[in-house]
């Protein structure tokens, strides 16, 4: 059931992120994936882990997202703190896909050329959703979607392996004698 509610809960974050850029309020995914998140965090058994995972893949996406409007391959209507950047909304939601990794996505844990295929198309699936509700444009769409394709098939691998690593949610077993 959580796995189903943290599922619907990214649903929920990724089109208040999109239709609000869309709309002029990049505001608004943001305060949502924050709701979220919070809530996330809220469910671990180490949070910490959580947290860290959560900031690793905004770094990330900020990178990713951000070399796409530097090759001009990509434009977004709002949300924008520096011109040749990704606007923050897009951040926060890959600050969202953190929130799956553990929950909804932990299936992918030790399937790792499972992740890459699904990233690959996953990934430019989610920009062409996008573009279609008016959260981004594509520029130059055959460049765009052959970096997307690719590049969302090598991240989601390390995205896993990450969150492998960064585990809130695993029982963690206490050795014998040493206190909790």
């Amino acid at each position: 059931m959580q796995m189903l509610v943290n599922f619907i809960a990214f649903q929920v974050g990724w089109f208040s992120s999109v239709i609000g850029a869309a709309q002029e309020m990049p505001w608004l995914g943001p305060v949502v994936v924050l709701v979220v998140a919070l809530i996330h965090l809220r469910q671990a058994r180490r949070p910490g882990l959580e947290v860290a995972l959560i900031i690793s893949c905004g770094v990330l996406g900020l990178f990713f997202d951000s070399l796409l409007v530097t090759l001009g391959w990509v434009a977004y209507p709002s949300g924008h703190v520096l011109a040749q950047a990704a606007p923050y909304w897009i951040v926060t939601m890959w600050m969202l896909l953190a929130t799956t990794l553990n929950r909804s996505l932990s299936w992918l844990k030790g399937r790792l050329a499972l992740a890459s295929i699904l990233g690959g198309i996953a990934g430019p699936l989610s920009y062409l959703g996008g573009e279609r509700l008016g959260g981004m444009q594509f520029v130059e769409t055959v460049p765009a979607i052959v970096f997307l394709a690719l590049g969302w098939a090598a991240v989601m691998p390390v995205l896993v392996t990450l969150a492998d690593r960064l585990d809130g949610f695993r029982h963690v077993a206490v050795a014998q004698g040493a206190r909790p």
